[in-house]
């Protein structure tokens, strides 16, 4: 990758963040919450790791292998995950199976999983020009421009409903607090932004 130290660290705490409280969301919850929680933590910590200007700069061949490896195989664990329970769905709701439906993996940790791969194959030959596709390259900054809006338009609150006529109740304290979806949200689009530098950055 190609950009200044300030904003190579910067991505790596940014990523480095998201990637811990993935790991902190997948000690509870359901397990298509843990399987999504644990997809952030490996995209996090993974765009960290190769963030690092010590990594981006090193140029061994072994290392963006190795980079390569693992993100086509969660990539690959994902649409395989998310082909199972989607056909489990469809045979639950038919009534051909009665044990519990478990939530599909997010087709977007798939997307995220096989960019990852992608870049770290551009890092193998990208030091001193441009690396990767010129089309891939702006079909995943489209994809995740589209998934930064969409995400943070969810984080938009809605408009509270018209007063009722008549004395206006005096209203109780309330403190505001921040859900854990609305955490997960922002997280998805902090990923998503270090996507978008890493594939520009290339």
């Amino acid at each position: 990758m190609h950009g200044p130290p300030l904003v190579e660290w910067l991505l790596v705490a940014l990523s480095a963040a998201t990637g811990a409280y993935g790991l902190h969301r997948a000690r509870a919850g359901a397990a298509g919450e843990r399987r999504a929680a644990c997809g952030d933590a490996l995209m996090g910590l993974g765009m960290a790791v190769m963030a690092l200007p010590a990594v981006t700069s090193a140029g061994r061949p072994w290392g963006a292998g190795v980079f390569t490896a693992v993100f086509a195989a969660a990539g690959l664990y994902a649409v395989g995950s998310y082909a199972t329970g989607t056909c489990a769905a469809g045979r639950r709701a038919a009534g051909r199976v009665g044990r519990p439906y478990r939530r599909a993996a997010d087709p977007h940790h798939a997307v995220g999983a096989f960019a990852m791969a992608y870049m770290a194959l551009a890092m193998a030959g990208g030091h001193h020009h441009r690396a990767g596709t010129p089309l891939l390259t702006g079909l995943l900054l489209v994809y995740f421009a589209g998934d930064v809006v969409r995400s943070a338009t969810a984080l938009v609150p809605a408009p509270s409903p018209a007063p009722s006529p008549g004395p206006p109740p005096h209203p109780l304290p309330v403190r505001p607090t921040v859900t854990r979806r609305e955490l997960t949200r922002a997280c998805r689009i902090s990923m998503g932004m270090g996507m978008l530098t890493m594939l520009l950055m290339m």
